[in-house]
C-alpha cells in the first residue's frame, strides 16, 4: 500500500486521535483479463468510491501470472467504513465480472501501522504476509513491531513503505511491504526473512501465508501511523 511521498529521512506527522480502517477485496482473475479488470478499477471504481464520505484512497496489487488481485480502500472511521459497505457491492461485482472472477473475498481491518519512506512508482512490487496472533497480545505485539521493525526497514535498500492491517477480534493481520522494483524486493529476501523469523519467534506470531505482487495502483492517502 503506497501513496503520497514523505521526504526521505523525515516522518510525516502522526495522526492524533481516532483509528483509521481499510477494506480489502481479493479476486482470482482470469490472467488474460487482467488489463480489463485493472482498467475498470482505475476508471470506474476509484472515481465512484472517491465521492464517498471518509474515503482515503485506493491501492491495488496484482499477481499477473496467477490472476490473484487485492484491492484496498482506506476509510477515516469505522462509521465511514460501515456506510460504504452496501454502496460498493455493485462496484465490486462489476469489477469481478471484468476480471472474469467468480468470487471475491472481502475483509475489513484496522490500519495499525502505516509508514512511508518513499512513494511507490510504476515499477514497484510488494510482499504481503498474513499472520495470526493471540488477540490478547495485540497491543504488545504492535508496540514491538513499531519499535523494532519499522525503524529497521528504513535501512533496507529499495524499501518504499509498509502497512499493517489487523483484526483485533481474531488476531489476524496483513502486512504489506512495498519496494521500488522487483530487483530490490528479490535482493532483500534473505534479509527480510531473517528479520521476520526473529520477530515471529520472539512474539509468538504464526505466519499463515505469503505472496508477492506488482503494485498496479497506488493512491492511498492514509497518513503516517506509527
Amino acid at each position: 500500500m503506497a501513496g503520497a511521498a514523505t521526504p526521505p529521512g523525515r516522518r510525516a506527522c502522526l495522526r492524533k486521535g481516532g483509528v483509521m480502517y481499510a477494506r480489502t477485496t481479493t479476486v482470482m482473475a482470469d490472467p488474460k483479463r487482467m488489463h480489463e479488470g485493472v482498467a475498470d478499477v482505475r476508471d470506474n471504481v476509484m472515481p465512484a468510491v472517491g465521492k464517498m464520505d471518509g474515503y482515503t484512497g485506493l491501492s491495488m496489487l496484482a499477481d499477473r501470472s496467477s490472476g490473484r488481485c487485492i484491492v484496498t480502500t482506506g476509510w477515516e472511521s469505522a462509521d465511514a467504513l460501515a456506510a460504504s459497505r452496501d454502496r460498493v457491492m455493485q462496484l465490486r461485482q462489476q469489477a469481478a465480472d471484468r476480471f472474469g472472477a467468480r468470487d471475491t473475498e472481502v475483509q475489513e481491518w484496522e490500519i495499525a501501522v502505516m509508514h512511508r519512506l518513499h512513494a511507490a512508482g510504476d515499477d514497484s512490487c510488494a510482499r504481503v504476509l498474513w499472520s495470526r496472533i493471540d488477540p490478547a497480545r495485540t497491543d504488545e505485539t504492535l508496540d514491538a513491531f513499531r519499535s523494532q521493525i519499522v525503524p529497521a526497514m528504513d535501512d533496507v535498500p529499495g524499501f518504499c513503505s509498509l502497512s499493517l492491517l489487523i483484526d483485533r477480534e481474531t488476531g489476524t493481520g496483513s502486512l504489506t511491504t512495498v519496494y521500488a522494483d522487483r530487483a530490490a524486493m528479490d535482493a532483500t529476501r534473505d534479509q527480510i526473512s531473517a528479520m521476520r523469523d526473529a520477530f515471529t519467534t520472539q512474539m509468538g506470531v504464526m505466519v499463515t501465508a505469503e505472496a508477492e505482487f506488482d503494485v498496479v495502483l497506488h493512491s492511498l492517502r492514509v497518513p503516517e501511523l506509527v
